[in-house]
């Protein structure tokens, strides 16, 4: 075989073995990113049929009541929500962490790489330990901080010790909130009004200035609004007026922000799954068909909004600021 015959052979089969690795790599990159999809995704289900639906016959209990005391409990995402290292390394404070929205955020959170502070009221401590748990069951770090949201004194302990054992603080969602039914405003208290107010407005306010301080640009703040902000029932004034209030400050502050980088939205709930309405925030007729006249005919659960918290958090979101996103079983609202 001449010299020439010998140099295009090996330039034929080096050519053939350069189409072949070009052809393997992309194979091998979409089956990676094919186990991902998977590793991730849930099963498809209809909307209407995913969850239990009215009526409901858990039992009603004292303020502010125990999602672990249920039947059925809430789904907060425990068995369902898998994470995919989007929040990796973030610190995040959690008010009304516990249960709600606020667990499944924290659930979510931590499950994608957070390390999380939650804060909720004394006797929620049940079920702020079976948060923990979860929370180190993902391998992060979980601080709780119960304490009453009506104390400024406290709110300002809250972001320091949150600060301190995280290391500082990237996210703040507010989520926490008083709610409690009056059919009458000639039925209401100062005092239940002056309960909601301070929990729901007065408390946002006292935490968010004292975070400011600690978060750099690309940290974010996420607010619990509601469908109420929109659509009001008569029976909850005070409750509707502090959404209201809400919705307002998260696009007025997200104006005020934007410039320094950090980012402001809100999440407004419809009708869901959680100890907020059998302890008070709602009436026996109300809670037996709760979300039952909605398009999907049943209650939302916290773990359906799990994912609209992690999205407003995370980095891939940049341009999202001063916004609302619904989850209102099909309403409409926001």
């Amino acid at each position: 075989m001449s010299s020439e015959s010998s140099i295009s052979r090996r330039k034929l089969v080096g050519t053939l073995g350069a189409g072949l690795a070009a052809v393997a790599v992309p194979a091998a990159v979409q089956a990676q990113a094919q186990g991902s999809a998977a590793s991730t995704a849930q099963p498809v289900a209809a909307p209407t049929s995913k969850y239990p639906k009215p009526p409901y016959t858990s039992p009603f209990q004292p303020w502010p009541g125990l999602a672990s005391k249920m039947t059925p409990p809430p789904d907060h995402g425990e068995t369902s929500y898998k994470g995919s290292g989007r929040l990796l390394n973030r610190r995040a404070l959690i008010t009304g962490g516990d249960s709600g929205m606020g667990r499944a955020a924290a659930i979510a959170y931590a499950r994608e790489g957070a390390d999380i502070a939650i804060n909720y009221f004394p006797s929620e401590e049940p079920d702020a330990q079976e948060v923990k748990k979860l929370i180190q069951q993902a391998g992060r770090k979980a601080v709780l901080i119960p304490g009453d949201l009506r104390d400024e004194a406290f709110c300002k302990k809250l972001v320091e010790k949150s600060v301190q054992e995280l290391g500082g603080l990237d996210i703040v969602v507010s989520n926490a909130g008083r709610q409690h039914q009056v059919e009458s405003i000639l039925d209401m208290t100062t005092e239940l009004f002056d309960w909601t107010m301070k929990t729901n407005i007065y408390a946002p306010f006292w935490i968010i200035r004292a975070a400011l301080p600690h978060m750099k640009p690309g940290s974010t703040i996420v607010a619990t609004t509601s469908e109420q902000a929109y659509d009001p029932s008569p029976n909850l004034y005070d409750y509707a007026q502090t959404k209201a209030a809400t919705m307002n400050f998260v696009k007025s502050l997200a104006k005020q922000l934007g410039p320094k980088g950090i980012r402001v939205n809100g999440v407004a709930p419809g009708p869901i799954y959680t100890p907020l309405q059998i302890s008070g925030g709602a009436t026996e007729e109300k809670w037996r068909n709760f979300g039952g006249n909605y398009p999907l005919g049943r209650a939302g659960q916290p773990a359906e909004l799990a994912s609209i918290y992690v999205q407003l958090a995370a980095q891939d979101a940049s341009y999202t600021t001063g916004n609302i996103y619904g989850a209102g079983g099909g309403m409409g609202q926001p």
